[in-house]
């Protein structure tokens, strides 16, 4: 078992991802490898959504959910958790102030409703999010400071 080195994280979809693509970075790969890792409904809910919305005719569709349902069973039930109702309710005030500040168009703004869901999951939990989507998770963190984040960039 991996000795944990640092606080524990809360990861964002998109390190589910990078890491079923294979495009995450060494020293992410290190960070998931020593840190306790913690999983958020909210990112089980954007995964999941992709078993109704791609198309079952696709050549390429069984083998990602395959892929994805895998990743998912791999969770430890333990460490998946759900942001609190005060979490969800505060969320939705962060997530109208980023979008105005941002200046997000119509369709974007539900899945920045996840996100402030994730980035106040982190910080209610003690958490530190791990994330490449920098627009978002460093907006959030502007108007509530807190220094839990950790960035990183796509390996290409």
């Amino acid at each position: 078992m991996p000795v944990s080195a640092g606080g524990e994280l809360l990861l964002d979809t998109c390190v589910y991802i990078d890491v079923l693509q294979g495009r995450t970075p060494a020293s992410v790969d290190e960070l998931l490898e020593a840190r306790i890792l913690n999983h958020s409904t909210v990112c089980l809910a954007e995964m999941t959504h992709l078993f109704g919305r791609l198309d079952p005719s696709h050549a390429g569709t069984k083998g990602v959910l395959r892929e994805i349902r895998s990743m998912i069973e791999e969770i430890p039930e333990h460490r998946l958790s759900s942001p609190s109702e005060m979490t969800m309710g505060e969320a939705g005030m962060l997530a109208g102030l980023a979008s105005r500040l941002l200046g997000i168009e119509r369709s974007e703004r539900l899945l920045l409703l996840n996100d402030a869901s994730l980035y106040l999951q982190a910080l209610e939990g003690g958490w530190t999010i791990l994330t490449r989507n920098i627009r978002d998770f460093d907006c959030f963190d502007q108007i509530l400071p807190a220094n839990r984040v950790i960035f990183y960039q796509q390996e290409s």
